[in-house]
């Protein structure tokens, strides 16, 4: 199961995390993923989307 939205379609973004010596290393950004149901179907949804959703009803 891949870590993108199924409402927007956002992924995982790629940046760097700094050591105290200023050293990079690659790392990932996961989105904030969560479970609804949607006319009667479980989809992972980012909270971005879920709090639009939950605005616009």
């Amino acid at each position: 199961m891949s870590r993108t939205c199924e409402v927007c379609g956002r992924g995982t973004r790629s940046s760097q995390s700094r050591s105290h010596s200023n050293i990079a290393t690659k790392r990932k950004q996961y989105l904030n993923l969560q479970t609804a149901t949607i006319d009667d179907k479980k989809v992972r949804i980012c909270t971005k989307c879920l709090k639009t959703r939950n605005k616009t009803k």
